[in-house]
């Protein structure tokens, strides 16, 4: 006798996926599901909707590391399950990056009988920035989930050390401000509107696009917690001439009594200039840094989620911002704006230091810069584009079309993504908002090979935009209706009508040429 089931019956655990009931369902979105899925099915089902989003790697918009080592993501995975709040169960990853303020304080803790004598990342990093310090001197740092908390707890140190100055002259300290450009990522305004702290940004003007220093001089006063410069401008990758911020500064300061600092906000730049430009001054080498900022998941190496805010000593970070807990089975002194996060950023950040050297990171800045002046002299070989990027600086690109009077710079955006490229298009900051730019990041992974089929593919996209109709067509029938009245103007709709012809027709003659597989 033959024994069956019926399909409804068997074990799904046999069932190919697509064979199942699961892929007919719509995913659920905004509740729970009450029934469990196979673990099969849920991982296929989200996977094949991620095959929807870009490819890292060739996102062009994004500072963040998309690429490392398959033995480091080894490392990251071995790590993942890892809570580095718990110093007291995993003491070999709190040595690596040990928290800033058991420096501070001058405890020295003992950890599973373990000594820890140095925080070897915020170390290398500090020595890096030419940090102050003696023989055998811990540096003052700490790891963060990113340059954005970096920030937010420089600023703390200098509001609250601003605070505790006015009090004891019996001033008002009430109403702090911070100078910056008007070029500062969005987490410099995050922090002024979180923490109240008053925005003073020095407005750009054509063709001169991070913070001008004389000006920024101009606008401290009293109430100045400090003046934030940017190594490495998040629109054109320009170092600000933190040198001579601090000339100036040193000047205001002794006519006027003050002792107005500076923070270096150095997220991109930070891992660049001791590799590309030693002899640069921007760091602890000038007296009045006193903070430093740096992305580790940019041109550090590693991929997202860690970041590193580095002082120039104790006195610089105010005991009464550091917390102690004991709950967690030791003394941990805590100055962080979140509690908990994972361990494999701050362990990958230790293998690239390691791995790397100065040797590694000097060669890949190196190629970097390279492939930028690549892509660069592609660009300028085109004739269509003005550099508005310098050679100096973070290897980017950023270029506007000199000719934006029939396609803009968000057209040439949007049809790059056909290709897969995610190339980003925006506008300055004022007041120069009136100026639009592309902007192309080089990183770690972005060979010569690929910059040199970019400029090939941003040559066909030109080619595309001319033989389509010219984004203002409408603009110009008035002008034609102003001049020849007998012309009927052509309407709304009927001009986006002829786009879509253009474009259908573009995408047909495209079909016949390419072939279809």
């Amino acid at each position: 006798m033959v024994l069956s089931k019926t399909t409804s019956q068997t074990d799904v655990s046999i069932h190919s996926t697509f064979a199942s009931r699961y892929v007919r369902d719509s995913l659920p979105r905004f509740r729970m599901p009450e029934s469990s899925i196979p673990k099969e099915a849920a991982y296929q089902i989200i996977n094949d909707e991620l095959m929807l989003d870009g490819n890292p790697r060739l996102n062009l918009a994004s500072f963040v590391t998309t690429w490392m080592e398959p033995e480091c993501d080894k490392l990251m995975m071995a790590s993942i399950n890892k809570n580095y709040v718990d110093m007291d169960e995993y003491p070999i990853t709190t040595e690596l990056q040990a928290s800033v303020s058991m420096y501070l304080v001058g405890i020295v803790l003992i950890i599973n009988h373990f000594w820890i004598k140095q925080n070897r990342c915020v170390n290398m990093i500090a020595h890096l920035f030419n940090a102050p310090l003696g023989h055998g001197e811990a540096a003052v740092g700490v790891g963060t989930v990113g340059s954005s908390e970096a920030i937010m707890l420089a600023g703390l140190a200098f509001k609250r050390k601003w605070q505790n100055k006015m009090k004891q002259l019996g001033k008002p300290y009430d109403k702090p401000n911070i100078v910056t450009g008007a070029n500062v990522q969005v987490c410099w305004e995050k922090f002024a509107r979180y923490f109240e702290v008053e925005l003073k940004e020095v407005k750009l003007s054509d063709g001169y696009y991070v913070m001008d220093p004389d000006k920024a001089v101009e606008m401290v006063d009293e109430n100045t917690i400090c003046v934030a410069a940017i190594l490495g401008s998040t629109l054109n990758g320009e170092f600000e001439d933190v040198k001579r911020l601090n000339d100036l500064l040193v000047e205001k300061n002794k006519q006027t009594g003050w002792d107005t600092p500076i923070h270096v906000d150095a997220a991109s730049g930070g891992f660049i200039a001791p590799f590309l430009y030693p002899e640069l001054e921007w760091d602890f080498r000038l007296p009045l840094v006193k903070s430093i900022n740096v992305s580790g998941h940019k041109y550090g190496l590693v991929y997202a989620g860690i970041g590193w805010a580095i002082w120039r000593n104790k006195e610089d970070l105010p005991d009464e911002l550091i917390f102690h807990i004991n709950y967690l089975g030791a003394d941990q002194p805590t100055f962080t704006l979140n509690f908990s996060k994972g361990s494999s950023q701050v362990i990958a950040q230790y293998y690239q230091l390691i791995r790397l050297g100065n040797e590694g990171y000097t060669n890949i800045m190196e190629n970097c810069q390279e492939n930028a002046m690549v892509l660069k002299e592609g660009l300028e070989l085109t004739g269509r584009f003005n550099i508005v990027s310098k050679d100096n600086g973070v290897p980017l690109v950023a270029f506007s079309l000199k000719d934006n009077s029939r396609h803009n710079e968000f057209e040439v955006s949007d049809m790059l993504r056909r290709f897969g490229w995610i190339v980003p298009a925006y506008t300055m900051p004022p007041d120069a908002q009136h100026v639009t730019v592309l902007r192309v990041v080089i990183r770690e992974d972005f060979s010569r090979t690929l910059a040199e089929r970019l400029v090939a593919d941003i040559q066909k996209v030109l080619h595309e935009l001319d033989s389509m109709p010219s984004r203002i067509t409408e603009k110009l029938s008035v002008n034609v209706v102003e001049h020849h009245p007998g012309v009927v103007k052509k309407t709304a709709i009927e001009v986006q009508r002829e786009i879509t012809a253009a474009w259908r027709k573009m995408v047909a003659d495209k079909k016949k040429t390419n072939g279809v597989c």
